[in-house]
């Protein structure tokens, strides 16, 4: 009888200067992208993620694209249904990246300084296991600081209204 490996694999290719996902890794990891369950893709040169990434690391769990040049998601991030953290930090996003309201095991996003004006606070209110969003350093509407509070059952970080975004 064969062991099989149960271990979730990690697969960190932060401050690599990366400005795709190298299609070589996905055919190093073809054998085992359904058992990897963190990538770490931070302060790269990113400025998108194809479907193919989201297709075939389906079983993530922790996803982290903080300091990359992302401003948007491809539909199929909807198909990481068991993603519980995705960090996406110091991007370029100037709309939420609503595909995200769709996990159902989403726990914490950071969206920390970016660009976002507004925020789907009704579709966050029902993610079901939403814990934190963090949405520091985005220049919000005033609509969002009053709607958000009351319907929310998370923590939703935000900067004080006149708190200024730093220099690059």
């Amino acid at each position: 009888m064969a062991l099989m490996c149960l271990c979730p694999f990690a697969a960190d290719l932060a401050d690599c200067k990366l400005v795709s996902f190298p299609i070589c890794i996905y055919k190093v990891l073809r054998n085992v992208s359904d058992q990897i369950h963190l990538i770490t893709l931070a302060n790269n040169e990113l400025k998108s993620l194809t479907s193919k990434f989201m297709t075939t690391f389906s079983q993530l769990r922790e996803l982290h694209l903080e300091g990359n040049f992302l401003y948007r998601l491809p539909n199929e991030v909807s198909s990481l249904r068991h993603l519980k953290v995705i960090d996406l930090s110091r991007n370029q996003f100037q709309d939420f990246p609503e595909q995200l309201t769709t996990l159902p095991e989403l726990e914490t996003i950071n969206l920390e300084e970016n660009e976002i004006v507004d925020v789907p606070v009704e579709k966050l209110a029902t993610m079901p296991a939403l814990r934190v969003i963090n949405l520091r350093l985005n220049p919000l509407s005033a609509e969002v600081r009053v709607i958000a509070p009351p319907l929310i059952k998370f923590d939703m970080l935000m900067s004080p209204e006149d708190a200024q975004t730093p220099p690059p």
